[in-house]
């Protein structure tokens, strides 16, 4: 049985590059973990 954890983080703007950088140079961290499957960092949608 998978379990999904969403976690929406409000990030300004110009900030939210730096967050990025910070999760790619910790890309595969948890890989190792038991029961890890996934993890994808979703980024805010353009309103048109």
């Amino acid at each position: 049985m998978s379990v999904v954890k969403i976690n929406v983080l409000t990030v300004p703007a110009e900030q939210r590059e730096v967050l990025e950088k910070r999760f790619a140079s910790r890309a595969h961290a948890v890989d190792g973990s038991y029961g890890f499957e996934w993890f994808e960092l979703l980024r805010p949608q353009q309103v048109r």
